[in-house]
């Protein structure tokens, strides 16, 4: 039984951590999302300034031209994550459901009542997962 209990928490930690790495990536895609629209705005107002807007003319600023490089660098990253982003809510989804599985196991250990909160915790993953 203290096996049991020690497997449950373990699973616990791990989709905890899930969970946070998920978080932790949305927020760095918000993070680049919002530092590619002050850069946006910086270039507007720096082609304002010069008034030259076309990119291959030869008096385009350089500011203009590197903060649209790194603009454009910001968007890939943001990409990338949102791939490991979607990676990352897999493994949630698989953590939950090895945790919804070992709770059911140790509630089979300590009683029948338990067993159905966790059938129902478990049913609830499942359900999760068919929307998804």
């Amino acid at each position: 039984m203290k096996s049991r209990d020690t497997l449950v928490r373990l699973k616990k930690f791990q989709v905890d951590e899930k969970r946070r790495r998920v978080a932790q990536i949305e927020m760095m895609i918000a993070e680049f999302g919002r530092m590619a629209g002050d850069l946006d705005r910086e270039i507007a107002a720096e082609e304002q300034r010069t008034g030259v807007k076309d990119q291959a003319h030869y008096a385009y600023s350089t500011y203009a031209s590197a903060a649209r490089a790194r603009r454009d660098n910001l968007a890939q990253s943001a990409d990338e994550l949102k791939h490991q982003l979607e990676e990352a809510k897999t493994a949630l989804d698989i953590a939950s459901d090895e945790l919804a599985k070992a709770q059911v196991l140790e509630s089979r250990e300590k009683g029948p009542a338990l067993a159905d909160l966790a059938r129902d915790a478990m049913d609830l993953t499942t359900l999760r997962g068919a929307r998804a």
